[in-house]
């Protein structure tokens, strides 16, 4: 009998993340209560200040050579990767609010630094978790009238919105679930330290994660949002070096709130040596204001953290806003 797609799909059997209800995380409880929320509430920082409008500028997508990876990071967790001839985009915000309705929710601070019109044809989106900052329904639907729609790799449990939007080729999937993506790519879904919710009564319905591409010569890891957790090693040692480790260093106070769900910038540090990473990008930072620290906290933050663990900066970029990175491997 065919499986009916309008139904999210779910495991079988209870797991290590998994208890036949909800997912869950297996080193951390990232759940709060309204006593917490209060207290975050009048915690909360300063009011960014948006950035001044800058007039567009076309953009120019890059061809990577064979062996190369482009990325170019676009704003929040909205990466353009570029990889073994195919093209993905990562968890596509273009919306001016991170939130439902379309005005509710925290304001873009920052435009999306790549128009949508000027994207290369998209072959896959990876969606890492539901949160408005990651999962942005008008941009998935505009993304899906697109000629050539490209297919959706994502959680377990969010193919019934995937579809919604108008997507045809949804692939849901469960931590350390693999298969073949575009171009001879091949597309891992990996553990991150999250958790997910669109209302007050889906928490944790759906499986939150990140994403490894590889080709025969180079691997990209895209972290999604996650809070620092064993992981990162596991990661590491099923794929070998990463060369390429998209990770979040924004959104990350107060501490005793964000500690399990949001890394800061020496966890991310810590996470990219853990990785064995050849080079890493920073994202989840200047785009959004969703928490405490100051808009450019993150970034002082990472290169502060970067000295204490002799870390090289050129193996830990903050990149531009629409400027396209590329990487190689070197030769070993």
């Amino acid at each position: 009998m065919p499986r009916d797609d309008s139904q999210p799909r779910f495991p079988a059997v209870p797991s290590d993340h998994w208890d036949g209800r909800r997912f869950f995380n297996p080193h951390a409880d990232t759940d709060k209560g309204p006593r917490d929320l209060w207290r975050l509430y009048k915690a909360r920082g300063p009011r960014w200040t948006p950035a001044e409008p800058e007039p567009p500028r076309p953009f120019r997508p890059v061809t990577p050579a064979r062996g190369e990876v482009a990325v170019t990071f676009i704003g929040q967790a909205t990466f353009l990767i570029q990889i073994g001839g195919a093209a993905f985009l990562t968890d596509p915000v273009y919306s001016d609010h991170a939130g439902p309705f379309g005005r509710l929710g925290p304001k873009r601070v920052r435009q999306p630094a790549v128009r949508m019109e000027d994207l290369p044809a998209i072959d896959a989106v990876l969606l890492s978790h539901n949160h408005y900052d990651h999962l942005d329904a008008p941009t998935l639907r505009h993304l899906a009238r697109r000629r050539g729609v490209p297919q959706v790799m994502t959680g377990l449990g969010n193919g019934p919105m995937m579809r919604r939007a108008g997507f045809d080729a949804v692939h849901e999937l469960d931590w350390w679930d693999s298969l073949p993506g575009p171009h001879g790519t091949r597309i891992t879904f990996v553990p991150a330290q999250h958790w997910s919710a669109r209302t007050p009564f889906d928490r944790r319905k759906t499986l939150w994660g990140g994403f490894v591409v590889e080709t025969p010569e180079a691997a990209v890891y895209f972290a999604g949002d996650s809070g620092y957790c064993p992981h990162f090693k596991e990661i590491g040692r099923r794929f070998g070096a990463i060369d390429v480790a998209l990770l979040p260093i924004g959104a990350y106070e107060p501490r005793w709130f964000m500690a399990a769900q949001h890394m800061n910038p020496a966890d991310a540090v810590r996470a990219h040596c853990d990785l064995g990473a050849r080079h890493s990008v920073a994202m989840h930072f200047g785009t959004f204001q969703l928490t405490a620290e100051g808009i450019d906290a993150p970034i002082r933050a990472l290169h502060h953290a970067l000295a204490e663990h002799a870390v090289e900066p050129a193996h830990f970029a903050v990149p531009g806003f629409g400027e396209p990175l590329r990487f190689r491997r070197s030769p070993t």
